[in-house]
């Protein structure tokens, strides 16, 4: 077993003022989708400078939706005692099921505004989101957020407060997965015209895919437990759907998808 790093949540204290290693993370996946984003913008005839508003949207979406799918699936109990605690940010977390939903609605009301078709832009935007997922996950870890189960491969990690037992560092899995994985994935597959609503079907899928089976290696949220067969998580149950989701629109668009002769510049 392996002592957890001893890495201080707090990056910068100024005074009052401290920023979070967490908070940093949303910042490098934002910055590092608005760097990819312009290098491609021409794909969708946008300016580079587009893609700072559609970033914009795109922030609204995953903090809104991620908190209220946060109190949705894993806290409704509590967001009905309390609707206000939706609110405390500090208390509780953000859902990455919510926060996709909260991104889908985004890219529809951008894709209206600039007359794009909406999966035109969701294929667009999918090779650029595992870049906020891999760096958000490295915030759960240094915040010592999602515990894996226990476990005794020699790897495992003792976390602060969770007793002597070594655990899965699963958030590193999902950060491998999620981030350095899905991204190759989605990118390589990009550099080849696809036609429309293909690259959105595979971010469903092998994000689907990649979070049912690291769900596998981390504890339960506590509040909920197992949902069902004493193995379902609540994040398996959600990702479900999406994976249904995208082999449905992986299926559409190999049919009735139209053709996307430009494919994404090679970085």
């Amino acid at each position: 077993m392996l002592a957890y790093p001893d890495i201080d949540p707090v990056a910068v204290s100024l005074g009052p003022l401290q920023v979070h290693w967490y908070g940093l993370m949303y910042v490098v996946g934002f910055i590092g989708a608005w760097w990819l984003g312009r290098k491609r913008a021409d794909r969708l005839g946008l300016k580079p400078d587009d893609i700072g508003d559609m970033l914009f949207y795109g922030a609204l979406g995953v903090v809104l939706g991620g908190r209220i799918g946060y109190a949705l699936f894993y806290g409704l109990d509590r967001f009905l005692d309390n609707p206000l605690w939706i609110f405390e940010l500090w208390d509780g977390g953000m859902s990455f099921h919510g926060g996709l939903l909260g991104v889908l609605l985004a890219a529809a009301l951008f894709a209206r505004k600039h007359r794009l078709a909406f999966f035109q832009l969701t294929d667009f935007i999918a090779p650029l989101v595992p870049i906020g997922l891999g760096a958000g996950r490295i915030g759960n870890f240094i915040n010592h957020e999602l515990p894996g189960r226990v476990t005794d491969v020699p790897w495992a990690l003792v976390f602060p407060g969770m007793g002597e037992q070594g655990r899965h560092p699963s958030s590193l899995y999902q950060c491998f997965l999620e981030g350095v994985v899905l991204f190759t994935i989605l990118w390589l597959a990009s550099l080849t015209p696809r036609r429309r609503g293909f690259i959105s079907g595979l971010f469903l899928v092998c994000y689907g895919v990649f979070r049912f089976l690291s769900e596998f290696f981390r504890r339960p949220d506590p509040q909920l437990g197992f949902i069902a067969f004493d193995w379902l998580t609540m994040g398996q149950l959600l990702s479900l759907p999406m994976i249904l989701a995208g082999v449905a629109l992986i299926v559409w668009s190999r049919r009735n998808g139209i053709d996307d002769v430009r494919a994404a510049p090679a970085v």
